[in-house]
């Protein structure tokens, strides 16, 4: 019994083996499902890049949410293809060799994010060759041989937000309603290093401003007309990107011929002639609004007739629909009009206004660049003009002290008469104390007639110290003394205290 059961065991061991093979380390290895051969499934991802193929495998794996079939040598795409991968998010097509699409390519696709066609050699797009990708927002088609686009090529891309149809052959693009692509959610056109010769600058100069700041026009022959230079001119100087990122690369024909290439912002000579006065009137100044923080604002949409649909683009390029914004501080009006109740830093940059109607050019706008403030608090009038009065008072006191006050206490009358108090003390010399002591000695009244000293003839005053002298001489010189013969001067040693100032020593020599 034991014998039948090992060999019921081996047998089943050996089935599984037969059926499911063993990686290199001794586990059982999946099989992946409906994987098509030497493509590379992962969850939702299928590649099949860089195998080679000239068609399209035929059974594709359902779960695929980003199909990448780039870098191959596919030619052609038959209709309905897609019809098993409906939940197919991104189609990666670039790197092939397809010429055309046809109808009924992407008939399948309806929720198709991105779809990357660039880096092929298609030559047109025909008006049913994109339909069924309501939901698609980003196409990219550069890098490919277009020279023609039909006039409703992208009518069904309602949902399209950038377009790249750069490195291509296109002579002219209809900007008056791009093809039949909307501009309500439109951000990047990129047509640059085309034949763009003819470019209606009316068309181009109504596009909304967010559209402008994402239009690329580098590298193509453009026409060296005033008013596109003037208008480009603009855009510079107002700082979009798409033109002041690529300056040096926007060119005109100056003759009409591809060796007179000259450089828009660089040869202004060439312009030098233009008159500023043809590119008025091209474009709608934007209304400059100034709001603080904390306030409130309304906007209206002005359109010359009555629209049937209005939206709202917000600084942060979010489509603005009743009822508002998706944080709820930004509220749309059932008359279209725009309301913030709230005003805050963040609503700072351009509101564009996007209406539609029967009477309407389909992308009428109107454009407001609002700028927030934050509320300066105002000065307090009172004391500053208090301040100010202050001020005026103690200058005037300070003036009125410097020209009236006396300049030395008691010397009122020296405003009179030539003011002589003005002196600093200064130590006096022992000349002059001296002088000072035969003063006191002198026996000349001082209310006497001031006579004329003798040039040769001095008296000699000898008077002891108030204080004690210590055995020094001291010296009175006055009036009378000889100054050539010297040594008739006694000198007296006044080692002797003498308290009296009326003691006389008069030496008449």
């Amino acid at each position: 019994m034991a014998r039948l059961v090992l060999q019921g065991t081996l047998l089943c061991m050996l089935r599984v083996g037969l059926m499911s093979p063993l990686d290199s380390e001794g586990f059982l290895s999946p099989a992946p499902h409906n994987c098509p051969y030497k493509c590379v499934c992962a969850a939702d991802l299928l590649s099949c890049a860089g195998l080679g193929l000239q068609d399209v495998p035929g059974a594709l794996p359902a779960a695929a949410a980003d199909l990448d079939l780039s870098h191959n040598a596919l030619q052609r795409l038959r209709p309905g293809w897609l019809a098993p991968l409906s939940r197919l998010r991104a189609l990666r097509l670039n790197h092939n060799e397809l010429d055309a699409l046809g109808p009924g390519v992407f008939t399948n696709a309806s929720g198709l994010r991105l779809l990357d066609l660039s880096s092929n050699a298609l030559r047109a797009l025909g008006r049913h060759d994109l339909d069924g990708l309501g939901e698609l927002k980003m196409l990219l088609l550069f890098n490919n041989r277009l020279a023609h686009l039909d006039e409703q090529a992208f009518h069904g891309l309602g949902a399209l937000s950038r377009l790249y149809l750069g490195c291509n052959e296109l002579a002219s693009f209809s900007f008056n309603h791009l093809h039949g692509l909307g501009t309500t959610h439109l951000r990047t056109l990129d047509l640059s290093s085309n034949h763009l010769g003819r470019i209606p600058v009316p068309d181009l100069a109504s596009l909304p401003a967010f559209l402008k700041n994402g239009l690329y026009l580098h590298n193509n022959p453009l026409p060296c007309d005033c008013r596109l230079y003037h208008l480009l001119q603009r855009w510079h100087q107002r700082g979009l990107s798409a033109v002041s990122d690529f300056a040096g690369e926007y060119t005109c024909l100056a003759f009409k011929v591809p060796t007179s290439r000259v450089r828009f912002f660089e040869h202004s000579r060439v312009f030098e002639n233009c008159s500023a006065a043809l590119a008025r009137g091209l474009e709608q100044p934007e209304e400059q609004l100034h709001v603080q923080v904390g306030q409130s604002l309304r906007l209206h949409c002005n359109t010359s007739a009555p629209a049937v649909h209005i939206a709202w683009v917000s600084p942060q390029h979010e489509l603005l629909v009743a009822p508002g914004s998706r944080n709820g501080s930004i509220a749309v009006r059932a008359d279209g009009s725009l309301a913030i109740s709230n005003v805050q830093p963040w609503h700072e940059g351009v509101f564009v206004c996007l209406a539609t109607g029967p009477h309407l050019h389909h992308n009428q706008t109107h454009e407001y660049n609002v700028s927030v403030h934050f509320p300066h608090p105002e000065p307090d009038t009172f004391n500053t003009g208090f301040t100010t009065l202050l001020g005026c008072a103690v200058g005037l006191v300070l003036v009125l002290l410097y020209l009236f006050a006396p300049p030395c206490p008691g010397c009122r009358s020296c405003y009179h008469h030539t003011c002589r108090c003005r002196r600093w003390p200064r130590t006096p010399s022992p000349l002059q104390e001296l002088s000072a002591q035969s003063s006191v000695l002198s026996t000349t009244p001082p209310d006497a007639p001031r006579r004329k000293a003798s040039v040769h003839k001095h008296v000699v005053f000898l008077e002891p110290g108030r204080r004690s002298l210590n055995g020094r001489v001291q010296l009175a010189v006055a009036e009378d003394f000889d100054l050539h013969n010297p040594s008739g001067l006694r000198l007296k040693a006044g080692s002797e205290s003498t308290s009296s100032t009326g003691s006389e020593g008069l030496v008449m020599t």
